[in-house]
């Protein structure tokens, strides 16, 4: 039996994986014949819709992920850097760079892995914030 926790955890690296496609410009057929809905998908997540999840500060997205297992932190940062970056290469919204960058730097930090294209969409995040 498959509980809420491990759900939502499923949610959210399937979330991550179709949005790491898409900024990859590499969007699988079945992404393409079922659009992404942010908010469904962030109501599931987290409660709320991605409006809401989008109007949070950084301070308060870190508090809800903290409220969660540590142990599935890495996950919400990669999926919520992933969501801010995808959403901020549209409209070049400071506000989602910023964030995009601050959840990929807590990605690299709670998952300890070396992933050089999030390092690169940090640089690049950087370079747009200056």
């Amino acid at each position: 039996m498959i509980t809420d926790k491990e759900f939502t955890l499923r949610l959210i690296r399937q979330l991550t994986q179709a949005l790491e496609k898409l900024i990859l410009d590499k969007p699988e057929e079945s992404l393409m014949q079922k659009e992404l809905d942010f908010d469904t998908l962030m109501r599931d997540i987290f409660k709320m819709s991605f409006t809401e999840v989008s109007s949070k500060t950084k301070e308060e997205m870190i508090a809800i992920v903290n409220e969660r297992q540590e142990r599935d932190h890495k996950d919400y940062y990669e999926m919520l850097g992933n969501l801010f970056y995808f959403n901020s290469r549209y409209d070049q919204n400071k506000d989602f760079q910023d964030k995009a960058k601050t959840f990929y730097e807590l990605y690299l930090q709670t998952s300890g892995i070396f992933a050089l294209p999030i390092i690169n969409r940090i640089n690049e995040l950087k370079k747009a914030l200056e």
